[in-house]
């Protein structure tokens, strides 16, 4: 099958699902919103911005933190919802300009804002799968009048949709989707590569020296934990700093992880401003195979989120054996029993997600029985080669339809 994907290219998200089709041995043309390079084997790669995402920089992505913390980022996504409409006419041009020199069966936007809105809006006559990311249905879909009727035209128009929640599929149908129209339920990277993401440690030479030495500067039984989201307008990152004295009162070797959020200027302020930055490590933007070897040395892995479908950090992360403490949303409670493989907790409620990670702490038999449990959930539901499988059942379902 011969496959068009619209998407952020410089996403780890978008990169495992491509990925994950080359190993299918799917032909990939990518058609990337942001300017980006993608080192795979495609069959073609274009540019197709829209809402201004063609004067980003090529660096950032779903894994990196935007500049600015969570305020600047708050400021960009409000501009683009209420200013993006107007790019569109462009933008529609130079996506069937894209495509007309395509042979392919199936275009896929891997994001509703607004990649999925761009392919909608250009009324195309090939086959068109929306997939939905953490938020498109619970924040950006309400945040504007215009946000709201793209939505729905968009799920009006798809021919599939993909989502890595059940709740997403449910409030699909709410905003338009046609009860014939294949679904499927993914993990939206792609899936967990067990190879690199699971309970055994990391051989530590396959680790950057910078992290190596730092994992290596650690007491051996030191707590470890691990907040992987960096900075999101959606992630109470302020619930996180806040909960680290409590935390330190009960347990004072605790050592705090913090991938992507280095240089910060929001996340040291924090630190200064409670008087922890002894126990908090600012990391850059880490390799897979070194966001493994984290997780596998965490206690917990904390993710204070508002809004969210199923993040691939947290199943990277229950996948090697980190006991998840994360926001109590509907997404979540898909893979999550409160206290049993995880903890739910009110994620503005900085006391409440102290006490959940002091309480994994205090019991390491905690820990392990959920890992033994999350480790079942991962081989079932997001291991790789069984995405891959289904995922091709999908596309062919729409394909055939």
């Amino acid at each position: 099958m011969r496959l068009a994907i619209l998407a952020d290219g410089r996403s780890p998200i978008t990169r495992g699902w491509l990925s994950l089709l080359l190993e299918l041995d799917y032909q990939v043309h990518l058609l990337s919103t942001f300017p980006c390079e993608v080192d795979l084997p495609l069959a073609s790669q274009h540019l197709a911005p829209i809402a201004f995402s063609g004067w980003a920089t090529r660096k950032s992505g779903g894994g990196d933190s935007p500049p600015g913390g969570a305020a600047a980022i708050r400021l960009r996504a409000s501009a683009r919802r209420w200013l993006g409409m107007a790019t569109f006419p462009r933008a529609i041009r130079r996506l069937r300009s894209i495509l007309d020199t395509l042979d392919v069966d199936l275009l896929h936007a891997l994001r509703i804002p607004y990649e999925g809105m761009l392919a909608a809006e250009a009324r195309l006559s090939i086959p068109l799968v929306l997939s939905v990311w953490g938020n498109d249905f619970t924040l950006h879909a309400r945040s504007t009048p215009w946000m709201r009727w793209l939505t729905r035209r968009a799920v009006s128009r798809a021919h599939g949709l993909h989502a890595d929640c059940n709740r997403d599929i449910n409030l699909a149908r709410d905003w338009g989707l046609k009860a014939i129209r294949p679904t499927a339920v993914l993990p939206g990277g792609g899936g967990i590569d067990r190879s690199i993401f699971h309970a055994g440690l990391t051989d530590p030479n396959l680790l950057g020296p910078e992290l190596r030495k730092r994992l290596d500067a650690l007491p051996f039984d030191a707590p470890l934990v691990i907040n992987p989201r960096g900075f999101r307008a959606y992630v109470r990152n302020d619930t996180f700093f806040q909960s680290i004295p409590p935390i330190l009162e009960a347990f004072p070797d605790t050592v705090f992880m913090a991938p992507t959020m280095q240089g910060e200027v929001q996340a040291k302020k924090w630190l200064t401003r409670l008087g922890v930055g002894d126990s908090v490590v600012l990391l850059p933007t880490l390799t897979p195979i070194e966001m493994a070897a984290l997780y596998q040395r965490s206690q917990v892995a904390v993710s204070p989120s508002e809004h969210d479908g199923t993040p691939n950090t947290f199943l990277e992360a229950i996948a090697c054996g980190a006991f998840p403490v994360v926001g109590d949303i509907e997404s979540l409670r898909e893979w999550v029993n409160d206290g049993s493989n995880g903890k739910l907790i009110d994620p503005g409620n900085p006391e409440a997600l102290a006490n959940a990670v002091i309480t994994v702490l205090r019991d390491p038999g905690l820990q392990e029985r959920a890992s033994i449990h999350n480790q079942a959930l991962i081989d079932e539901r997001a291991e790789r080669s069984c995405v891959g499988r289904e995922l091709d059942h999908f596309y062919r379902d729409v394909v055939s339809q």
